[in-house]
């Protein structure tokens, strides 16, 4: 006959049972972002942080002032709960564009230590053809690391990114005809370390502008703030900087289309394509072996059905792992 204090050991070693096999089936990815100049990132980082899918090994930032989007992203981490995911700054450049969250940004903490280079290769080593890569901003550190040790990059299991331009540029997707293909700008900004990637032999999915441009509409964003969260308090004082900042209104999340096909794939089926990138950032299609896999439409209401109540829900903060 079980007691009580039985009853509860086998109930204990249940549920760790239970946790130990959620967490095996978590896929472990690492985002590679250029947070704080458009606010889509903020978005994105949020949807990921908000998706038990995810083990989150890691955030690394790219582009222009990677010091200052390494404070951003580590505060908009420790607000929603988050503080014991690493952030490493990345590689920096010097950027044209507006830094829009800077005053946001500038309140975080120090800067994270570390390299963003050093920090790819040891966690593909570490967990080798484990790890999906998702690339939010220019790919520098990519074409970085690469260059480094490109039989280390090869170890990760996949890079999605959004990026490129194939049938569609700049605009609604959706009209007729569509804005002609034109230089996005995370492959624009550095065209060398985008050919580095479609070289590299790591599967590529690609979510270009053709099944990104999705706007975040009054209405949507009305729904965001319906519930007050840190999440969703934060984003909302970065949306307003950003509009500030822009003169813009209405955000386009391009970036948050990429972690949502880590989560969904199904929401934007790929084409496989052979792809080649001009040193302008046109990204074309070619005749030969296929090196990419493009979204080349997406499912808008499917995407926003996703997206919008994971931002609002409450944080999946959970105790370090051991993977962190």
């Amino acid at each position: 006959m079980f007691t009580t204090r039985r009853l509860l050991s086998l109930w204990l070693v249940l549920l760790l049972t239970a946790i130990s096999a959620a967490s095996a089936e978590r896929q472990k990815v690492i985002i590679d972002t250029d947070i704080g100049d458009d606010i889509d990132d903020a978005y994105a980082l949020t949807l990921a942080l908000h998706s038990p899918e995810f083990e989150i090994l890691g955030v690394t930032t790219a582009w222009g002032d990677t010091a200052l989007r390494a404070r951003m992203a580590a505060r908009l981490l420790a607000t929603d709960g988050n503080k014991n995911i690493p952030v490493v700054p990345g590689v920096p450049t010097h950027s044209k564009p507006h830094f829009s969250q800077r005053t946001w940004a500038e309140a975080g903490p120090t800067a994270p230590h570390g390299n963003a280079v050093d920090f790819l290769l040891a966690q593909a080593k570490r967990y080798p053809h484990q790890i999906t890569l998702i690339a939010l901003g220019p790919l520098t550190n990519m074409g970085a690391a690469i260059e480094r040790d490109p039989s280390g990059f090869r170890l990760f299991n996949r890079v999605v990114l959004m990026g490129g331009s194939i049938h569609c540029g700049y605009g609604n997707p959706r009209a007729t005809p569509p804005p002609p293909p034109e230089p996005e700008y995370n492959i624009a900004m550095d065209p060398a370390a985008a050919r580095k990637l479609l070289a590299s032999g790591v599967p590529i999915f690609m979510m270009p502008l053709d099944s990104t441009q999705w706007k975040l509409d009054d209405s949507k964003l009305a729904r965001v703030a319906a519930r007050s969260t840190p999440a969703t308090d934060a984003l909302l004082v970065l949306t307003t900087e950003w509009q500030l900042a822009t003169r813009q209104h209405t955000p386009t999340l391009f970036d948050a289309m990429a972690v949502t096909y880590a989560l969904r794939p199904e929401i934007c089926p790929t084409t496989p394509l052979r792809l080649q990138v001009d040193d302008k950032g046109f990204t074309r299609v070619v005749e030969g072996q296929v090196n990419a896999h493009a979204c080349l439409k997406g499912n808008g209401d499917a995407f926003f059905e996703l997206l919008l109540p994971r931002l609002s829900a409450k944080s999946l903060s959970a105790p370090l792992s051991s993977s962190q």
